[in-house]
């Protein structure tokens, strides 16, 4: 028997992410603390789902529920669990993150929607049996079903994907003394088009290497071997062609591993920048270098400096 709701709204956060992190392109994923998405699931008066109101996106994404990889989520759990659809639930989205930020702004959407919608229903599924209603909102936004950013942001810490559709996930540990930097330079990069540019074949020496350090990347988080985790965060791959959409990219990498990062590169399709280091205070250190970079090509950024968030998303507020 199916648990009845008591709650009529509830309020669900799913954070940022990095997906690719370096060698990782589509299998590897990390959720950080700070920016992220909030969707409040509440009954609605009007049967079926609609999306009331989204804010923080200048009207730019749609509300129409199956154009929408919030609505498009939601959707696909409540079909899977049966609800009755006769009693109406509403979404409102609140962006915290800007789009085409590399952030996994979709997939922050996708993963605070389900979240909070399984709650108001009742929590029929726990949270990692919602994994699949979110890489079904990722077809919305890129075309195609990915689960690293959806993954990290739903379940939080480092997650490694070996199939996405349905997906087949593993949580990695996560190094205790890990920080993240992000730099956000403000330019916009849709993932649908700077997937067009990758190439579709690869030297095989080239794609060896990426094996390699994905494999020793792994082998680093579960050791907690730092030295062998900055020896291993490189892409032999994908840097070097979405790279030139981002002004100034080896300039900041550079100053970034001189300022002592374990690696840097880019998060997710960009523009956004990640660098790993093992203290906050060498984080910071690294952002504000490469901020030097970003000012002298006269562009506006932000700046994250972040623990690895190992709780993911999760439901703030019932009523």
């Amino acid at each position: 028997m199916k648990k009845v709701s008591q709650q009529i709204s509830v309020q669900a956060f799913a954070p940022a992410t990095v997906a690719n992190v370096g060698c990782g392109f589509d299998v590897l994923g990390f959720a950080i603390e700070g920016p992220g998405d909030l969707v409040t699931a509440t009954f609605d008066d009007q049967p079926g789902l609609r999306i009331r109101s989204v804010k923080g996106e200048n009207g730019r994404l749609p509300l129409e529920v199956k154009k929408n990889t919030a609505g498009l989520s939601a959707l696909s759990l409540l079909h899977h669990t049966g609800w009755d659809l006769n009693r109406g639930i509403c979404l409102d989205i609140e962006k915290r993150m800007p789009l085409g930020s590399g952030l996994g702004s979709s997939a922050a959407s996708s993963v605070a929607s389900v979240v909070a919608v399984n709650a108001l229903i009742g929590s029929p599924l726990a949270k990692q049996m919602l994994l699949p209603f979110t890489v079904d909102g990722e077809l919305a936004a890129s075309g195609s079903a990915h689960a690293d950013n959806v993954a990290a942001s739903l379940l939080g810490g480092f997650v490694l994907v070996r199939e996405h559709h349905p997906p087949d996930v593993i949580s990695l540990p996560v190094p205790k003394e890990l920080h993240c930097t992000i730099i956000h330079p403000h330019i916009e990069i849709e993932t649908k088009n700077s997937r067009k540019i990758l190439r579709k074949q690869i030297l095989l020496e080239n794609a060896v290497k990426q094996w390699a350090n994905l494999g020793a990347l792994v082998a680093a988080f579960y050791e907690e071997d730092y030295a062998l985790l900055g020896r291993a965060v490189r892409d032999e791959v994908i840097e070097p062609v979405r790279s030139m959409l981002i002004p100034g990219f080896y300039q900041m990498q550079a100053a970034a591993l001189k300022e002592g990062a374990l690696g840097c590169s880019i998060s997710g399709s960009g523009p956004s920048l990640f660098a790993l280091s093992r203290s906050k205070s060498q984080a910071h250190r690294i952002g504000m270098k490469m901020g030097e970079v970003l000012k002298t090509l006269d562009l506006d950024f932000d700046l994250h400096i972040s623990k690895i968030n190992t709780i993911g998303a999760e439901v703030i507020s019932e009523k």
